[in-house]
């Protein structure tokens, strides 16, 4: 008994719209698939971009804080100051 080895084809049963279909959802998922990547590579573009942005704004919000911090000390500076003249002002008018 020798068995013949049927080789494999395409049956005639399938309706070619079956097959179109297959195909044209191959063709759609291939053009989702780029649409997504090259979303992907828009987005890593506009990460990067902000970033450095981002590490700028720290540079100057740090840059600020220090300048702050001198205005602050500025003031107080100047309120002792004035505290001063005010009670040496005080003490100079006060009858003797």
């Amino acid at each position: 008994m020798s068995k013949e080895r049927e080789t494999w084809h395409l049956s005639k049963n399938i309706p070619l719209t079956f097959v179109l279909t297959i195909v044209m959802q191959t063709v759609a998922l291939v053009w989702f698939i780029s649409a997504l990547n090259t979303d992907v590579e828009y987005n890593t573009k506009q990460i990067i971009r902000n970033e450095t942005r981002i590490t700028g704004l720290e540079k100057i919000v740090q840059q600020q804080a220090v300048t702050m911090g001198r205005i602050d000390e500025n003031i107080k500076s100047i309120r002792q100051m004035m505290e001063k003249i005010m009670s040496d002002n005080k003490t100079a008018s006060m009858p003797k």
